[in-house]
């Protein structure tokens, strides 16, 4: 084994037997639990920012998949499980799910669970996207700069700049660019 891979598995191992499991960082100690995960992700990630935060529970596998910009967050028990592209001055709420693939279901003379998963279609969340507490993002999808997703959201189609989301299937609720331009 390299020493690259010895080096991944040990910031592997050091975040999900200790640093996942450290308060937020909003709590006592949360503070070292913020650090200490950050450090791991910055070894973990293909690319990861300045200023991330990557909070209590979050699990992204070995997270070779994610990259992540500046003063971004992953958010409390966030599960991804994707190919993701993270822009800078991302908020994500707590349990937020991140799917990028499915299971194959093609046959019929096989179990479902027997078919295996299917190829990680990238999913990409550009710059100062807000997503709100229990959404879900799924395979292929474009978040679109400015945009927020409502809490709980299941977004399955792109999202246009500056739009608010919400629902399942998520749909277009309204433009931040009216509310903007009525404060010009």
């Amino acid at each position: 084994m390299s020493l690259g891979k010895i080096r991944k598995w040990i910031y592997f191992c050091l975040y999900y037997g200790f640093a996942k499991h450290l308060p937020i960082s909003s709590y006592p100690l949360g503070r070292l639990g913020k650090q200490l995960r950050y450090l791991c992700c910055r070894n973990l990630f293909r690319r990861c920012g300045k200023a991330v935060n990557v909070e209590h529970g979050a699990d992204f596998m070995f997270g070779e998949t994610i990259e992540i910009g500046d003063r971004s967050g992953i958010g409390i028990n966030a599960f991804i499980r994707a190919e993701v592209s993270i822009g800078s001055d991302v908020m994500m709420g707590p349990r937020v799910t991140i799917y990028g693939r499915d299971h194959n279901v093609d046959r019929t003379d096989i179990p479902m669970m027997d078919q295996g998963m299917g190829s990680f279609v990238p999913i990409v969340i550009e710059d100062d996207v807000w997503i709100g507490a229990n959404a879900t993002i799924l395979k292929g999808v474009r978040i679109s700069r400015g945009s927020i997703v409502g809490s709980g959201a299941v977004v399955t189609k792109d999202v246009p700049p500056y739009s608010i989301v919400g629902g399942n299937p998520a749909k277009i609720i309204r433009s931040r660019l009216v509310a903007s331009s009525e404060h010009a």
